[in-house]
């Protein structure tokens, strides 16, 4: 059926959680608990991220950049904007600048989920491999680019100058973590290249060295990137890219599923910590103006309007992309998540760390944020994981029931026919094409 290891685990983390088993409550966990969340998405989809960038042909990014940089800027742009203003139609209680932060939570695009059509039986079967490699790239891409679209929504709101808000978004947002972050990263995986060439050379260093080293550099990118302040998503996705440039890497871990098994481990994990960590109770608070109904209404147009027409307007100018059908296809499986999952969670969870603790009513606009981001973007998340995760096991049960249907109908008319059996052979011959009766004759 295709299932993949994102429904199987958030469906067992709900199990798990507060509201069924209460086995494992990671909101039970006291004034820490967000920070906790914030650290685990953050190894999560950095290691995600550098495993795109390692499995991306050698000079990928640099040799597809007009097709990368047409999905990720308009793409994410018109998102942004689309998600903003249906969030403060739906919930007027917000304000444009809540709502803008709000819609950057659900702006990325997650790698994790994103691997469901990018890896696996189904891609290699269904899927072409370009359309996988973009994908994959911009969701890697589109993950790190997140922090502008949130850096100017959390400026706005806290700062009581719109141009003081605006240069720290320029100076901060893209400068500084976003342009060094990915510098940053860069040259941390082409010293790694570099040094890991050399120890190989000189023989210090065998084959099951580069494995282990996998996830080592994923983790010290994000540590020194996140200590420097800089974009670590971006520095880990650049990392892994600038260490697969030559190929020299990818050579050496060839036909090694360790790297895929731990990824398959911390995938599981994290979906688990996400189910649990869903807060059900918060979806019908009337008090903040947020109800099931709204919440459905939000999710239905963020699913038809965030990624779908940008892609369907633009596709002619991606070389990846051929048709309108696999524009649409892209548009509505990187729904980050599919591509709404672990980026959302860690998103909604970096902004918390920026704003003020919320009073019971919320006090003014930056409490109301604080008090709603979470419970509107896990439900999001929630409901992409369900009708994303379960569209390709649902497509390939339906083509099952539709051959097997065929199948029967076929074997009820031969069956059951009143025409002798010389009657369809005699029919058969006179149509077969000359090209074919030929060998027959001779």
């Amino acid at each position: 059926l295709y299932i993949n290891e994102v429904v199987l685990g958030t469906g067992f983390g709900v199990l798990m959680g507060p509201y069924v088993a209460n086995v494992f409550s990671p909101r039970s966990w006291g004034a820490e608990q967000n920070i906790i969340t914030l650290e685990v998405m953050r190894v999560v989809l950095a290691t995600g991220l550098f495993a795109v960038g390692v499995e991306l042909p050698g000079a990928y990014m640099w040799q597809h950049a007009r097709g990368l940089l047409i999905m990720v800027v308009p793409t994410m742009a018109f998102g942004w904007i689309v998600v903003a203003g249906t969030l403060h139609a739906v919930f007027p209680m917000l304000d444009m600048i809540s709502a803008l932060c709000i819609a950057a939570c659900l702006t990325p695009t997650d790698p994790v989920t994103c691997a469901a059509i990018t890896r696996g039986k189904f891609a290699a079967k269904h899927v072409p491999i370009e359309i996988r490699r973009i994908l994959s790239a911009e969701s890697a891409a589109n993950d790190g680019l997140a922090y502008p679209f949130l850096s100017i929504s959390l400026y706005l709101t806290v700062e009581t100058s719109t141009r003081v808000a605006i240069g720290k978004w320029f100076l901060v947002g893209w400068l500084y973590q976003v342009i060094f972050g990915t510098t940053l990263g860069a040259i941390l995986g082409l010293m790694f290249s570099k040094l890991m060439k050399l120890s190989h050379r000189k023989g210090l260093i065998d084959r099951e060295s580069y494995i282990a080293q996998y996830l080592a550099l994923a983790i010290f990118t994000i540590g020194v990137a996140s200590s420097l302040g800089a974009d670590d998503l971006l520095a880990a996705f650049s990392a892994g890219s600038a260490i697969s440039w030559d190929e020299h890497f990818n050579v050496q871990t060839e036909g090694d599923a360790f790297a895929s098994v731990i990824d398959y481990v911390l995938n599981c994990g994290c979906f688990i910590y996400i189910g649990a960590w869903l807060p059900f109770s918060s979806y019908n608070s009337a008090d903040l103006g947020i109800t099931p109904w709204r919440l459905s209404c939000l999710l239905i147009a963020i699913l038809f309007l965030r990624r779908i027409p940008p892609l369907l307007l633009l596709y002619r100018f991606v070389p990846e992309i051929s048709s309108w059908k696999e524009a649409l296809f892209s548009g509505h499986f990187a729904e980050r998540p599919l591509q709404m999952g672990v980026s959302a969670v860690f998103v909604s969870a970096l902004a918390l760390t920026r704003l003020p603790t919320p009073e019971n009513p919320p006090a003014n606009q930056e409490q109301l944020l604080a008090a709603t981001i979470q419970p509107i973007v896990s439900f999001v998340v929630l409901g992409s994981i369900i009708i994303h995760g379960l569209s390709i096991p649902f497509f390939n049960l339906g083509r099952g029931v539709h051959s097997r249907t065929t199948s029967l109908s076929l074997t009820w008319t031969w069956t059951n026919r009143t025409v002798p059996d010389w009657v369809f052979r005699r029919a058969a011959l006179k149509v077969q094409p000359r090209h074919l009766a030929l060998p027959i004759q001779l």
